[in-house]
């Protein structure tokens, strides 16, 4: 594509940016897609440009969020990158509404360890037409039964062992390992990559999640400050597989 639409590219990105930022500030507090922005401190609803142009609250005079400003030179990034070398799998713009969609549910979990029904309703929907599109009903069926298969089982398995630890040495575990929205999203990543490509993403999520908990722990240990079942969000790991594997899969 012609170096010259990156002047479009951009103000693109900022654009979609800050539709994820309004989301994630909003869907996990009042669990709907609000007309306006509104201000996390007084919650009251101010006008798109303040929110834009990461004015403060006209309100109360908050200053923006610093994830929005670090979101959006993210996205900057990462939409010159795949505009300059898009996957061979899905090319341009199907990627770029794929990390767009995915961005928004990896903020939200990473911030509030939640991943919306709603939101992987959403995220069915839409990775069942792409995935339709790239590989055919078949793999992408597959895709998601057996995804979703997997990471169940694997949900179950840790309400098993949160039991089990509850009964054996006499504390109260606040959270399982794994969420059942974990397992909803397998299943919606599942139907966008397909089978047996799922199987190679849980792979791949699995060994980054080990290792991180391994280096993460390690240093609260270090610095005394570990407690025995530190939960860690899950499902950024699953996403940056998504985006790694989008990147060395080929098409049907």
């Amino acid at each position: 594509m012609d170096i010259l639409n990156l002047f479009w590219f951009i103000p693109l990105s900022i654009f979609i940016s800050q539709i994820v930022n309004h989301l994630a500030d909003t869907l996990p507090i009042y669990r709907a897609i609000t007309p306006a922005p509104i201000c996390l401190t007084c919650a009251e609803t101010y006008g798109y440009f303040h929110y834009f142009s990461f004015k403060k609250c006209p309100n109360c005079a908050q200053s923006p969020a610093k994830r929005r400003i670090i979101t959006t030179i993210l996205f900057i990034i990462t939409y010159v990158l795949v505009f300059l070398y898009p996957p061979a799998y899905s090319g341009l713009f199907l990627t770029l509404i794929i990390i767009s969609f995915l961005s928004l549910i990896f903020i939200i979990d990473f911030e509030h360890r939640l991943i919306l029904h709603p939101v992987s309703i959403a995220g069915a929907i839409l990775f069942t037409v792409i995935g339709l599109y790239l590989n055919g009903w078949q793999v992408t069926g597959l895709g998601g039964i057996i995804g979703f298969g997997i990471m169940y089982l694997l949900y179950l398995f840790g309400i098993i062992f949160s039991k089990w630890i509850i009964k054996r040495r006499g504390v109260v575990l606040d959270e399982v390992a794994l969420g059942y929205g974990d397992v909803n999203l397998t299943a919606i990543l599942g139907l966008l990559f397909g089978w047996p490509r799922i199987a190679v993403l849980l792979f791949f999520a699995i060994l980054m999640g080990g290792l991180f908990s391994a280096v993460y722990l390690l240093i609260l240990k270090i610095r005394k400050k570990y407690e025995l079942f530190t939960p860690i969000p899950y499902a950024p790991f699953l996403i940056i597989s998504a985006i790694i594997l989008i990147y060395i899969s080929t098409p049907q």
